[in-house]
């Protein structure tokens, strides 16, 4: 609930990329008020950790060491993340609170800890994803503008986009010649 009147619960999604410290940075810029409370909310791709190499070597062992030490690991990287962004909060001098939400999928989460922490923006990043991938796997940014019931802003990274795009485009030219 908010503490007084002119309080303003922002909900900014974190994932520790590139994108999500882009997001926040043009928050702080552009649309911070100096009342708003920040909720940063990272809700980890379970995904990504369930297909990283480690478990594939194991799918017909079952290793609870293994996998016990994997969760750890995440879980250790995670705390890592919402350290640094928390951080970032207190050096702007902003107000606000650090939540790791799990869900099945990350865009679900952040739509729920929205609700939760009666968000009445989100700010999240774009991970600029080819549209192939995009279209087989969704994407973060697009699930939350479709269920949100608040504004959502996706801020885009000119330079991050432009370089995974001449980067696509410069391994094309390569294979083309090989």
């Amino acid at each position: 609930m908010a503490s007084s009147e002119n309080q303003r619960n922002v909900i900014v999604a974190i994932d520790g990329s590139d994108s999500a410290e882009f997001a926040l940075d043009w928050y702080c810029k552009n649309v911070h008020q100096k009342n708003d409370h920040v909720v940063l909310v990272h809700c980890p791709e379970l995904n990504v950790m369930l297909h990283s190499q480690r478990w594939n070597n194991s799918v017909y062992v079952y290793d609870r060491e293994m996998l016990e030490a994997m969760l750890r690991d995440e879980q250790r990287k995670i705390q890592k993340d919402l350290e640094k962004f928390a951080e970032k909060l207190k050096h702007h001098g902003i107000g606000g609170k650090v939540k790791s939400v799990m869900a099945s999928k990350p865009g679900e989460g952040i739509v729920k800890a929205c609700e939760d922490e009666h968000g009445e923006m989100i700010i999240i990043g774009s991970r600029g994803l080819g549209t192939l991938r995009r279209t087989f796997m969704g994407s973060v940014s697009d699930y939350v503008v479709h269920h949100s019931h608040v504004p959502v802003f996706v801020c885009r990274n000119k330079e991050l986009h432009h370089h995974h795009h001449h980067q696509d485009h410069h391994q094309g030219e390569q294979q083309k010649s090989a």
